[in-house]
């Protein structure tokens, strides 16, 4: 029984690894005695994606009706996930917190978001009052739209496998489990959450003490075919793909339940490959990260099946009105709209006087526009409004220019979104597909 459960184990490794172990490897990988029965070792440089279905390689999807979307099921990531869909009037409705498919219900058709509206936009407009004239002509196509909830590493797994279409997850794991997959394309590569990055760390302390990048890791003697580097991951794809890339030959991987920062202090391992995000755990575990030793720059990302765009009914449209959403309120996030009155003689003229400060040129430049009012018995316009966007890391420093130049009455809104006339990211899509 003991052997069909080591035997069993290294299958495991063998399939991750197909070009790496051979079974003549088997029993020198699985009769260390410094390894735990959870503990997995192996080598190796890369692996590629496969899909097994009832025992066959698979990628063609099977027909079916809905659009899939593939969204984190649990932590952080997910959370974070449904509350960019929801400032995006897209909430995610799951009667059922325990079920793992949910909907986008829509809002009524007469008051929709104006999708491709180059004006700055609240968060609905009336669609018979907007002055852009490229409206969304495809309301409606969120609502063949299904909610998936899955494990990240389940969601890009499913997307190579056809079954889904669209995900949300972090860079880091489309690459480790999607791990150059041709079919896998990036939507869009910065939703501005999720922030991590995946890094090698070694000890504070013992030979590692004065080791500070790289290249002064490769160089140690202590490196042989005998006695490797010993890496503890749950990546083990990115790891050795890293190594290999960067010149370090005589390492082994590991991959152990629980925490990896405990691993070089039990002996199990002299460095980790983990995530890191403010670093405060290695440095309470006495690890530190080193120069060249960050593998990846991780944060979420909207990421499609190629293969879905191109065929299924539905998904290009779908992720089109989804990425128009996104670009929209990222590019409005952080921004503030100022307006404020300006005596002057002449539109012209207030202009000028506003262009001569840094801070007030806004997205493409300041509209100005007369305010009128009666006077003696006559309209008249001794007063312009000026209304700009600015960044909010500006908005006291604006504020200030504007009361230099004559500027009262300074009006501080929050932006929701910024339509651009189309978004560079639709474009790149296309033309990556070929479109």
């Amino acid at each position: 029984m003991s052997t069909l459960v080591e035997m069993s184990a290294v299958r495991t490794v063998l399939l991750q690894c197909p070009s790496s172990i051979s079974p003549s490897q088997t029993p020198s990988l699985c009769s260390s005695n410094r390894v735990s029965v959870k503990l997995s070792v192996f080598r190796c440089s890369a692996a590629s994606p496969v899909t097994v279905v009832n025992g066959n390689v698979d990628k063609k999807p099977y027909e079916r009706n809905g659009v899939r979307l593939g969204l984190p099921s649990k932590g952080r990531m997910a959370t974070d996930t449904l509350d960019l869909l929801k400032d995006c009037q897209l909430s995610v409705k799951q009667v059922n917190p325990r079920q793992y498919v949910a909907e986008i219900p829509q809002e009524n058709p007469t008051r929709v978001l104006a999708l491709g509206c180059p004006y700055v936009a609240s968060p609905l407009l009336d669609l018979n009052h907007c002055r852009c004239s490229r409206m969304n002509a495809d309301y409606g196509c969120l609502t063949n739209l299904e909610v998936w909830f899955q494990r990240p590493k389940d969601v890009v797994r499913k997307l190579v496998s056809g079954d889904l279409d669209l995900g949300i997850v972090g860079l880091d794991t489309l690459n480790e489990y999607g791990q150059g997959d041709e079919d896998l394309i990036l939507v869009h590569e910065a939703l501005d959450y999720g922030d991590c990055r995946l890094s090698l760390a070694i000890p504070k302390y013992g030979i590692f003490e004065n080791i500070n990048s790289l290249e002064e890791l490769a160089q140690m003697s202590q490196w042989t075919p005998e006695r490797p580097l010993r890496v503890a991951t749950g990546f083990t794809y990115l790891g050795p793909k890293f190594m290999k890339e960067n010149g370090l030959e005589h390492v082994t991987f590991s991959t152990a339940d629980g925490a990896l920062e405990a691993a070089p202090a039990m002996g199990i391992a002299d460095a980790i490959v983990d995530l890191v995000s403010s670093g405060t755990t290695l440095r309470e575990n006495n690890l530190k990260e080193i120069e060249g030793g960050v593998i990846l720059e991780s944060q979420a990302v909207l990421v499609a099946s190629r293969r879905s765009l191109i065929q299924r009914k539905g998904v290009l449209d779908i992720t089109h009105e989804m990425l128009e959403r996104f670009e929209a309120h990222l590019r409005a996030a952080g921004q503030f709209t100022l307006t404020a009155n300006m005596r002057g003689s002449s539109a012209d003229e207030v202009a000028e006087r506003v262009l001569s400060q840094t801070s007030l040129s806004g997205l493409q430049g300041p509209t100005v526009s007369p305010v009128f009012c009666r006077r003696d018995g006559k309209v008249a316009a001794d007063y312009y409004a000026i209304v700009i966007c600015v960044p909010k890391k500006e908005l006291y420093k604006s504020v200030q220019q504007l009361r230099s130049i004559g500027g009262s009455g300074v009006l501080v809104s929050p932006l929701t979104y910024i339509f651009d006339e189309e978004t560079p990211r639709w474009r790149q899509l296309l033309s990556n597909l070929g479109l």
